[in-house]
């Protein structure tokens, strides 16, 4: 009897909380928190095995590695692709293939779209994005050569393929997205660089860039989830935090004296267009020890963590996506 009472109880509060969301007196600001609250604790959407069947991909020995230029990386740059086309996910460009030159080798970014439900929002972009490259190979330990780049940063490409698949399913951003898997990250930046130039001249409206970069290791005796590359520099780790209601992203004081946000592709965007461009990130210098190195394998990462972090990152981007007013800006 208690036992439905209460159920009763909550069955009326979220649907106060539904009539909340379409009133129009409501604030804005309030209601995102509300909404996305309960989304959050509910969500379930991304699982392990997903996640981990990408990365176990990516960081397999037959790719080698996945440098810039290698048949490795041609090989994941096709599963991204596939991927993309089967959640019927479209190309930005005429195909899914952004091409440029790194160091005189035939480079591409895999790049997708989807487009915004809103006619006027739609024209204000977001960009997901992490680096499908890796170093390929190297020194042999033990007879193994092949950096296979699991943690780097084929966790990363994990999260944004679980995130494309997602809203390719709900169709609910009134926001356009953009899916941006970069390589030549390790030479240097030079596909996230070439993609920001190119989308610059196109003179996009770049809402927001949100990079992931080695996420695949929960980090150790922190009150959050993952730390924000750049946390002063823009509202967004707050904002993201207050729409999910949930102490998800850090500022972690290492990345700033190791100058993190300098060093990753969510620079390249921050530098094209001076708008709020970040990394996520959980390596915090004491929970990853196999960095460009061997040991950096598939069968190292957490995939439960993995998915309960994207599962919870996935609210705080679909709010950001669908405020009636830009909410997420630089700081002064």
């Amino acid at each position: 009897m208690k036992n439905s009472l209460f159920f009763g109880v909550l069955l009326v509060c979220l649907s106060c909380k539904s009539k909340i969301q379409e009133s129009p007196n409501s604030g804005i600001k309030d209601l995102a928190v509300v909404e996305h609250t309960a989304m959050a604790k509910s969500l379930d959407f991304v699982t392990s095995d997903e996640l981990k069947e990408s990365v176990y991909y990516l960081a397999s020995d037959e790719l080698e590695g996945r440098a810039t230029g290698s048949e490795g990386i041609e090989k994941a740059a096709t599963y991204i692709e596939n991927k993309l086309k089967s959640y019927n996910v479209k190309p930005y460009f005429e195909t899914y293939r952004d091409h440029y030159k790194a160091k005189g080798l035939d480079a591409y970014n895999v790049v997708g779209f989807i487009e915004g439900s809103d006619p006027v929002l739609k024209d204000e972009i977001i960009i997901l994005g992490a680096h499908y490259d890796h170093v390929g190979i190297i020194k042999a330990v033990e007879g193994d050569s092949i950096a296979n780049g699991a943690n780097d940063d084929a966790t990363g490409v994990a999260a944004v393929l679980a995130m494309a698949r997602y809203f390719a399913t709900k169709k609910n951003n009134k926001r356009s997205i953009l899916f941006t898997l970069y390589s030549g990250e390790e030479m240097g930046l030079l596909g996230s660089k070439h993609l920001a130039a190119r989308l610059k001249e196109q003179n996009i409206n770049l809402y927001t860039m949100i990079n992931f970069e080695m996420i695949g290791i929960p980090m150790v005796d922190k009150a959050y989830m993952a730390y924000f590359t750049g946390y002063d520099l823009s509202n967004m780790a707050p904002k993201m935090n207050a729409y999910v209601d949930y102490n998800l992203l850090g500022l972690l004081p290492k990345a700033k004296e190791f100058q993190l946000f300098y060093r990753s592709d969510n620079y390249s965007f921050f530098k094209a267009f001076n708008k709020p461009a970040h990394a996520i990130s959980t390596f915090d210098f004491t929970n990853f020890d196999h960095y460009h190195k061997v040991g950096d394998e598939a069968d190292k990462m957490d995939y439960e963590f993995m998915a309960d972090l994207v599962n919870r990152l996935i609210p705080a981007f679909e709010t950001m996506s669908n405020t009636t007013t830009p909410e997420i800006k630089m700081n002064e």
